[in-house]
């Protein structure tokens, strides 16, 4: 079974993501558990918490369809001590929140080594901080995502990406989710039968399909190897339909959230539909 879905909005309340996916014929959705923009938030209420479990319950939406994301401004590689920890201290918060909401996954992006700061140390201070937070919140999973490699963010290669597991102790613990921009602008072509196949062999024998738990499906503004983070609606960009085709057809990426963040909500739908008609598992 293939789980198609779109990044949804909880303004309302945190059971709003779950309806509006289920009104646009999602059977996905993302959500942030607070303001990405914010440090920190309210913590979520038992109330809060129980009406998004029934709503989702209702609707046919299991914890394996939901890919909570968390906010923009944590860095868990941040060189500056102070500064780590304060990403830590919110990341924690944003795994007790997506505990609370009986959710058991968290994507993130990896970090960035600031000012220019040594990429090996960046790498290995994600590792230590997931090691910590881990330890703190046995329930939840952290997915990381990979990058575009823009300024000096880490993680636009399966070889960092397998460095911050190889430096993590709770690895069996930490998934991966790709995002088809970011590998795209990363320089990994997607575009062709061909192409397409020779980046997932390499993300096969250097990650592994076993650590793979959602996908972000996006067209690219800027053409293969940009390093730049601008993601198009479906079809139109550099990537092209045949790559969102060819994920629709594998069964190595079913059972997993497939996660449209698309610029143009007002084509959700029709994204959807799409996607769904490439496979008769969807």
């Amino acid at each position: 079974m293939f789980y198609v879905g779109f990044h949804s909005s909880i303004a309302g309340g945190f059971e709003q993501a779950a309806l509006k996916a289920h009104e646009l014929d999602a059977t996905a959705f993302a959500l942030f558990t607070k303001n990405q923009r914010q440090w920190t938030a309210n913590p979520i209420t038992t109330e809060q918490a129980s009406l998004f479990k029934k709503t989702c319950a209702s609707l046919g939406y299991g914890k394996n369809q939901i890919l909570p994301h968390d906010s923009y401004l944590i860095n868990l590689g941040n060189p500056d001590p102070v500064k780590r920890q304060k990403s830590l201290e919110a990341f924690l918060d944003e795994m007790h929140r997506v505990a609370t909401l009986g959710l058991d996954t968290l994507n993130f992006h990896p970090g960035s080594a600031v000012d220019n700061s040594d990429r090996q140390s960046c790498l290995k201070l994600i590792a230590q901080s997931l090691d910590e937070v881990l330890e703190q919140e046995p329930s939840v999973s952290p997915i990381l995502e990979t990058t575009a490699g823009q300024g000096s963010t880490v993680g636009s290669t399966f070889e960092e990406i397998a460095k911050i597991l190889e430096y993590c102790k709770h690895r069996d613990r930490v998934g991966i989710c790709i995002d088809t921009c970011h590998i795209f602008a990363a320089g990994y072509d997607i575009r062709n039968p061909e192409a397409f196949a020779n980046t997932m062999e390499q993300f096969s024998a250097i990650l592994g399909f076993d650590k793979l738990k959602g996908m972000h499906l996006n067209d690219a503004k800027l053409d293969l190897g940009s390093h730049i983070d601008r993601h198009a609606s479906l079809g139109e960009g550099f990537i092209g339909l045949d790559c969102f085709s060819f994920i629709l057809k594998d069964q190595r990426f079913s059972q997993i959230p497939l996660i449209l963040e698309t610029p143009d909500s007002s084509r959700y739908a029709d994204e959807i539909s799409l996607l769904k008609s490439y496979s008769p598992g969807v």
